[in-house]
């Protein structure tokens, strides 16, 4: 539309001033002035269309009074997620027999936030069966509807990013900024992507053709799939909900979400958020499932007929589980597993200005994250210095809980949070006991008793090295605050440590020379990398997401991943008034097999031989051949 009116307004300049010609008519062209006033009607029209039909709506979800600064509860004492119907501290007197609780807590105060009554089988086919009956609807909405969902959600989320932020670190302990970059900027950076490209990946799109084919015009149309599921991790419950939430829904797709039973608490309240968002919009909210079970149920999901994608977030030993589970109907599953990613250090790096990104890339989420930095491969030039700014950063890094209250006051400044449970709190630290028997030099390792956060699970911000190879540190996923130093003498061996685990997923190149960086980043076994930066391949949302290897397979985020939610259906119709016809000689019953036989090989030689001579004795055969 902007062209069209600057197209017009050089016309109706162009026709006011004239030329240079003597004989050239002067003065205005009615015309112009009158296809200018046309167009901006035009104009007018469609935004106005735009502003009625594609402009965010407003709703509001009440926030649980637990995201408050200072909220207080029933502290719990080594709380277990498993609560049963002999919980009464909990749930006096309403639980029902036989049926399994779900206890949320706050990892960094113990405070107990909820009892959630499990999902059993039965309910979860229930809302399957609800999704699927919304779908049928759904799927016949325009891109200008879903884009108005869309946006309502990104004006919502930013209108209230405190809030929500809030939410998840009452949830999982984390900091308010580990928050704010983890949930709230990854998540809007999903949805601008979904409103100014989404349509573009998945709209109909035209395929080139041959010659053969040159009377045919051939269409690629991606279709909804049906209901789709999502089993995803806690480490971050706002953004892990809500993408494949709107990645579904934006396919034309119902969505079934199975959160980890660590954050049913925001969860709940990240997904009423959409359902309200989609109910204001004149939508049924149905659409969009909350699953709440644990993982023996989860069953119920993966195995439903009506399920026709899985993409599932979590650990290799749990995604392989799911996807042998999804065999039972074939059902398509992405997997976006662990990770070990490395950021190998070049010789000649400016140490002080890339070690503030290190140091983000390594404690962002205490080191919750599939795509933090857990090998830092350095060569052997820079590594005593790189080793003292760790050092000296580390050492200084506070843990605690920002919503938090302890007897001097609320606590207004932490680096980092909890970490979800101390279940490999006992893991952790022989793992690091292992490493300095073996020579390396351990800073932290512990468990941190927290002064005022008695019950709170922390683990000490640490650092170690040098390690090598052969140290388990070096092979397993720590998903924990644990920088690995791996020193290296010559780039090549560099490349070999980083490709020498299992996982591929992401990992990152620091160097002075951005073509040497490239060089080696192509030589890594992985999905994503950043070129002297950390995990910036998760903003750019256009980018496909995943790796290789015990990584998993398949891709969320861009085109890629916005397809993976659709069936791609190949249309190929008469582009003229031609249609395809059978010659005589290739039609039941045969004349002569080598008449036909003929026909068909010179057929071949015209379409694809090598010579336009060639050709042409080819066509000719056919044309002769053709009616016998």
């Amino acid at each position: 539309m902007d062209r069209l009116i600057d197209l017009m307004n050089h016309q109706f300049l162009t026709s006011s001033l004239g030329n240079d010609s003597d004989d050239s008519p002067q003065g205005l062209d009615p015309v112009y002035p009158l296809t200018l006033f046309f167009a901006i009607g035009i104009w007018l029209v469609y935004e106005r269309y735009q502003k009625l039909h594609n402009s965010p709506l407003p709703f509001s979800v009440a926030a649980p009074q637990a995201a408050e600064p200072g909220w207080e509860s029933l502290p719990i004492k080594n709380p277990s997620l498993r609560s049963h119907i002999e919980n009464e501290e909990i749930m006096p007197g309403v639980a029902l027999p036989g049926r399994e609780y779900i206890t949320c807590f706050d990892p960094a105060t113990g405070l107990h936030l909820a009892t959630i009554l499990a999902d059993d089988e039965e309910l979860i086919e229930t809302k399957v069966q609800s999704a699927a009956k919304a779908q049928k609807t759904w799927k016949h909405t325009d891109f200008t509807q879903r884009r108005r969902v869309i946006r309502s959600l990104l004006k919502w989320l930013v209108d209230n990013q405190e809030t929500c932020a809030r939410v998840a670190c009452r949830d999982t302990g984390k900091t308010l900024i580990d928050a704010s970059l983890g949930e709230i900027l990854t998540t809007c950076a999903k949805l601008e992507w979904l409103l100014n490209h989404g349509e573009a990946a998945i709209r109909p799109e035209v395929r080139s053709g041959s010659l053969m084919m040159c009377y045919k015009r051939s269409e690629v149309h991606y279709e909804p799939l049906g209901v789709v599921g999502a089993i995803v991790s806690w480490n971050y419950p706002l953004h892990n909900a809500w993408s494949p939430i709107i990645a579904s829904i934006f396919a034309g797709n119902g969505v079934v979400l199975k959160c980890s039973e660590n954050v049913i608490w925001s969860t709940s309240y990240f997904v009423e958020a959409i359902q309200e968002c989609l109910r204001v919009c004149g939508h049924d909210a149905d659409l969009v499932q909350l699953v709440c079970c644990y993982p023996d149920q989860a069953n119920g999901l993966i195995q439903s007929p009506k399920i026709k994608h899985i993409t599932f977030i979590g650990s290799d030993t749990v995604g392989r589980k799911v996807a042998m589970a999804a065999t039972k109907h074939l059902t398509p599953v992405t997997l976006e597993l662990g990770g070990k990613d490395p950021a190998i250090i070049l010789p000649g790096a400016d140490i002080p200005k890339i070690a503030p990104t290190l140091l983000r890339g390594v404690y962002q989420n205490m080191g919750q994250n599939c795509i933090g930095i857990e090998r830092i491969i350095v060569h052997s030039s820079v590594y005593d210095e790189l080793w003292s700014i760790f050092e000296d950063r580390v050492t200084k890094l506070r843990v605690g809980s920002v919503l938090a209250k302890s007897s001097e006051g609320f606590i207004a400044t932490v680096d980092g949070g909890a970490m979800i449970n101390n279940e490999r709190f006992r893991g952790l630290e022989k793992v690091l006991d292992d490493a300095e028997q073996a020579g390396a030099q351990v800073i932290g390792g512990k468990e941190y008793n927290h002064v005022y956060l008695e019950n709170g699970y922390f683990f000490t911000p640490t650092l170690v090295g040098p390690v090598d190879r052969s140290m388990e540190i070096a092979n397993h996923e720590v998903f924990a605050p644990i920088a690995v130093f791996m020193p290296y003498d010559k780039v090549e061996e560099a490349i070999e440590i980083a490709n020498s685990t299992k996982y591929g997923l992401g990992a990152s190149v620091f160097g002075p020379h951005q073509d040497v960086c490239i060089k080696v980043a192509k030589k890594l076994e992985c999905g994503m990398v950043a070129v002297n930066d950390f995990g910036v391949f998760y903003i750019n949302q256009d980018l496909p997401f995943g790796g290789v290897k015990a990584s998993g397979y398949g891709r969320f985020g861009g085109p890629e991943g916005l397809r993976s939610l659709t069936n791609p259906k190949a249309i190929i119709i008469d582009r003229w008034w031609i249609q395809t016809s059978i010659p005589k000689v290739l039609d039941y019953p045969l004349r002569s097999l080598w008449t036909s036989w003929e026909f068909s090989s010179s057929l071949v030689r015209f379409l694809y031989g090598y010579g336009w001579r060639e050709r042409i004795r080819a066509l000719i055969t056919v044309a002769n051949t053709a009616n016998k």
